[in-house]
C-alpha cells in the first residue's frame, strides 16, 4: 500500500468512527452539542489522530481501539482550537476555512462546545472495547498532553511571553508544551494500543516532539509567506501583534533550514530503529515539513 493510500484508509476510518462518536457523545438537539459537531466534523489533516493510528500499527496493536483513542485526540485538539480561536485568546474569525465557532454560533456556546468536546474524549476512550490497562494508559498520556504538564502549560507560556522577547529556548519550551505534547500523547495513546516497550515509548517520543517543534516552526513561516486563502485561517497576526515566533527570531529561510535538520534527524532515528515499518511515519514527517497549508 502507497502511503496515500495508507493515509486514505486511515482517514476514512477515522472519520466513520469519529461520526459514530458524535452519536455517541454529541446531542443534536443541544445547541452545544451542534457547535461542538461543526467543529469537530470539519475536515482537516487529522494529524494527530492518524499519528496515533499508525504508531499503533506500527506495533501491530489494535487498530480499532487506536481508531477510539484517535478520535478522542481529535476531540481534545478541536477543543483546543475552538477555545485558541476566541476573542480573549487569539481572535482569529476562521478556521479550516469556515467562521470559527464562536462567528458560527456565539461565545457562550463556542466555550461549552470545547468543554463539551473536552469531556467526551475522555469517556470515549473509557468506553473503549480493550483492556483496563491500555484505557489507564491512554487516559493518562491525553490527561498529561492536554494539562498543565502539556498544551494548558504551553498556552500559559505563550501568553506570557506575547509582548516580551524569548530566546529560541524560550520558543522551545513553549511550542514543546503547546504543540508537542499533545502530539506527544498522541503517539504514546497509540502505544496503549499496541505492544510498545520502554524503549519503543522513548524512540517515538523523541520522535513525537521532534515533528512537534518543525510543525510549529513550518506553522511559523507559513505565517509570514502564505495566505489566508491558503491555509484556511488569517495570516500575519502574530506580525499584527508584534509576537516573536522562529519566522522573527530568524529568517524564515534559516528557521526553515532548523526545521529540516530536526526532521532528519528524527527521521533518521526511526528507520534506524524500525526499518520499513517506519517508512509511512517517516513519510508523514517530510510531508509536514514541506506543507504549504
Amino acid at each position: 500500500m502507497t502511503y496515500q493510500e495508507q493515509y486514505a484508509n486511515y482517514l476514512a476510518q477515522l472519520e466513520d468512527t469519529l461520526k459514530a462518536v458524535c452519536d455517541e457523545q454529541l446531542p443534536v438537539d443541544s445547541k452545544v452539542g451542534q457547535a461542538a459537531r461543526y467543529s469537530l466534523l470539519a475536515g482537516g489533516k487529522r494529524i494527530r489522530a492518524i499519528l496515533t493510528m499508525a504508531c499503533c500499527e506500527l506495533l501491530q496493536g489494535d487498530l480499532q481501539a487506536a481508531t477510539r483513542f484517535a478520535c478522542a485526540v481529535e476531540m481534545v485538539h478541536c477543543f483546543s482550537l475552538i477555545h485558541d480561536d476566541l476573542p480573549c485568546m487569539d481572535d482569529d474569525d476562521y478556521r479550516r476555512g469556515k467562521p470559527s465557532c464562536h462567528k458560527a454560533y456565539d461565545e457562550a456556546t463556542a466555550l461549552l462546545a470545547g468543554d463539551a468536546l473536552l469531556n467526551a474524549a475522555f469517556e470515549v476512550i473509557a468506553t473503549t472495547s480493550t483492556s483496563d490497562t491500555a484505557k489507564l494508559g491512554a487516559i493518562r498520556a491525553l490527561s498529561q498532553g492536554t494539562g498543565l504538564q502539556g498544551m494548558i502549560y504551553g498556552q500559559e507560556l505563550d501568553m506570557a511571553f506575547e509582548h516580551g522577547l524569548p530566546t529560541e529556548e524560550d520558543l522551545r519550551k513553549i511550542h514543546r508544551n503547546k504543540t508537542g505534547a499533545l502530539i506527544n500523547a498522541s503517539v504514546q495513546m497509540g502505544l496503549c494500543a499496541g505492544n510498545a516497550s520502554e524503549q519503543d515509548k522513548r524512540i517515538l517520543q523523541e520522535f513525537a516532539y521532534g515533528i512537534g517543534l518543525v510543525f510549529q516552526i513550518v506553522d511559523d513561516v507559513l505565517d509570514v509567506t502564505s495566505t489566508s486563502e491558503e491555509l484556511g485561517k488569517p495570516v500575519g497576526s502574530d506580525a499584527e501583534n508584534g509576537k516573536v515566533t522562529f519566522a522573527t527570531l530568524y529568517q524564515p529561510e534559516q528557521a526553515m533550514e532548523m526545521a529540516r535538520q530536526l526532521n532528519n534527524q528524527i527521521c533518521t532515528v526511526l528507520h534506524q530503529a524500525y526499518g520499513q515499518r517506519a517508512d509511512f511515519l517517516i513519510q508523514l514527517a517530510e510531508l509536514l515539513l514541506s506543507r504549504k497549508h
